[in-house]
């Protein structure tokens, strides 16, 4: 049985989520301008870290995005955030990440006529595209449905 303060914590955890997102989407994106500084980077140690955390956090945002976050929450109370609504949302912010990033694939190719450039920053800058897109868009869904819920 959900109890009163699952459902509490719940809603103010979705909150949270809502109002989080958005910050999280400008830190990586943010993370991504110290790496597009330097585009022609070594193999020195730092950049092994500024690909490293680049990677790292991709893979957390996205992981969020599929999950929902809040992995350390009970069970019960994952549960009552991910309701139906949420789930939409989540599909429609994939369905968004998924055409931004073939967006960006089309209009890589079209600059790659230009200017050559290496799989690993195609690769990269696609990520990066995607990701961002399929969590903004998360974002103001969620925020939305909070606001008019």
């Amino acid at each position: 049985m959900t109890s009163s303060s699952d459902i509490e914590a719940a809603d103010r955890l979705s909150r949270r989520r809502a109002r989080m997102l958005p910050f999280l989407v400008i830190l990586f994106l943010t993370q991504q301008a110290a790496y597009f500084a330097e585009p022609d980077m070594g193999m020195r140690a730092v950049d092994h870290v500024k690909v490293g955390a680049w990677l790292l956090l991709s893979i957390v945002l996205v992981l969020v995005l599929a999950t929902g976050g809040f992995w350390f929450k009970p069970k019960r109370v994952r549960a009552l955030m991910d309701d139906e609504v949420t789930r939409a949302n989540r599909a429609e912010a994939f369905r968004i990440g998924f055409l931004a990033t073939m967006a960006g694939a089309v209009l890589l190719y079209f600059l790659s006529q230009f200017e050559p450039m290496s799989g690993r920053l195609a690769i990269h800058m696609l990520t990066t595209i995607g990701v961002a897109a399929a969590l903004l868009r998360f974002a103001w869904l969620e925020r939305r449905a909070l606001r008019d819920g």
